[in-house]
């Protein structure tokens, strides 16, 4: 039933506390799975104390358990080991406390935790955050590059150093984290996040030197697979060495085999990038200058035909043959005159010869009737007393017919 209670009628804190300890109580036992953080084995007491924390968020508890139950594995763990303990919750009602007692604690093996990666990993491909067509091309020269690493390691200073001697003009947004324990997953998430919402960063590029596989074990966490997976800015998974390959490896969008090779694959080398240049630009002019020879060569050929080589020699050879036509037209001209002329000559002597006008000038005369100017070709066509008019080479006269002649 819930208390009824009022500024009125408030109930101590004793009561409030025994009522917690009363549901708490009520709590069966459970097994939880986390990573000890702080150890206590205070020489002469029968208790250890432990705090327990999730790997992946910041959370944690307090364990306590029997010097016997803890001596049980007491030469396997110790801070920093991952177990599996078996505890029910307790209330301390003095101090308004919550904490598990532990009655039995079991090491985590190397065994069972690549096991549960394996189901992990596979749980993570059927969901496709694995598949290649998620995988967001880096951009060719990044401006600014997010690196999220452990604070003065090498792994910061080897992306740092080998990606400003390929190219000295890149910045860098550097996230200090812890690269191991339970404080790694969650801190690391928190830069990844800030760095995917920065404004100038084109790529975010997550680092740390090699490891065992417990030590690496932040980066195959399902937390901070699916914060890697959610980013809009590319992601580069530089984690320990070539044979390391946590999740963070397959859900990346370029996965390098160390930090150096994670600066040569983001940064473009200033040296290389100039040779290449400069063999584009050699590669072009031979091009221009191929293509330039070879338009020369045609143009000369071009050039070389009679039509362009003499292009006044078709004219001329045109205004020799209107020349030629000319003096043929000329010459066939003067022939047809000349014949011409000369068939006028003999026409004309022909008609001079036949002219009447030559009959008379060799003494002959015409004579005419005076009536109606017929010709007098007969003695029968005049009568005696006619005039007549005798026309002469010189001239004209009239005559008179005297007598009539048979």
């Amino acid at each position: 039933m819930p208390l009824e209670t009022s500024p009125d009628a408030p109930i101590p804190v004793s009561r409030v506390s025994q009522l917690i300890g009363g549901w708490v109580s009520r709590l069966g036992a459970v097994w939880v799975e986390g990573q000890i953080t702080e150890l206590s084995r205070r020489p002469g007491a029968g208790v250890v104390f432990l705090t327990l924390r999730d790997p992946s968020a910041n959370v944690s508890i307090s364990v306590t358990c029997y010097r016997a139950v803890f001596d049980a594995v007491a030469d396997l763990v110790q801070e920093g080991s991952r177990v599996v303990v078996l505890a029910k919750p307790e209330w301390y009602a003095p101090r308004g406390t919550l904490s598990l007692r532990a009655t039995e604690i079991r090491l985590v093996g190397l065994g069972d935790l690549l096991a549960r990666l394996e189901l992990l990993k596979r749980s993570l491909a059927a969901e496709g955050l694995f598949a290649a067509e998620r995988k967001r091309p880096l951009p060719f020269l990044p401006h600014c590059v997010g690196l999220v690493t452990g604070r003065a390691s090498a792994a910061e200073r080897d992306v740092l150093q080998n990606a400003r001697r390929r190219w000295p003009a890149v910045r860098f947004e550097v996230r200090n984290v812890p690269v191991q324990g339970v404080r790694a997953v969650p801190e690391v998430v928190s830069a990844i996040k800030e760095l995917d919402e920065h404004p100038e960063v084109d790529v975010i590029i997550v680092a740390r030197g090699g490891g065992s596989v417990e030590d690496l074990l932040p980066f195959s966490d399902e937390a901070l697979i699916r914060a890697v997976a959610e980013a809009r800015t590319p992601v580069v998974s530089a984690i320990g060495h070539e044979p390391d390959q946590p999740l963070l490896d397959f859900v990346a969008d370029l996965r390098a085999s160390t930090p150096t090779d994670a600066a040569k694959r983001v940064v473009p080398d200033v040296r290389e990038e100039l040779a290449r240049v400069h063999a584009l630009r050699d590669r072009a002019r031979l091009t221009i200058e191929s293509r330039l020879r070879h338009e020369f060569a045609g143009l000369a050929g071009v050039r070389s035909r009679p039509a362009l080589a003499a292009p006044h020699r078709l004219v001329d050879e045109r205004a020799h043959e209107v020349s030629a036509l000319v003096d043929r037209a000329r010459r066939t001209l003067g022939h047809r005159l000349d014949r011409a002329e000369t068939e006028l000559h003999h026409t004309l002597a022909r008609v001079v010869a036949l002219s009447p006008a030559a009959t008379l000038e060799r003494g002959y005369a015409v004579l005419q009737r005076t009536a109606d100017g017929a010709v007098v070709r007969a003695p029968g066509d005049v009568t005696a007393g006619d005039t007549l008019r005798a026309r002469v080479a010189e001239g004209e006269f009239t005559v008179t017919v005297a007598d009539e002649q048979g």
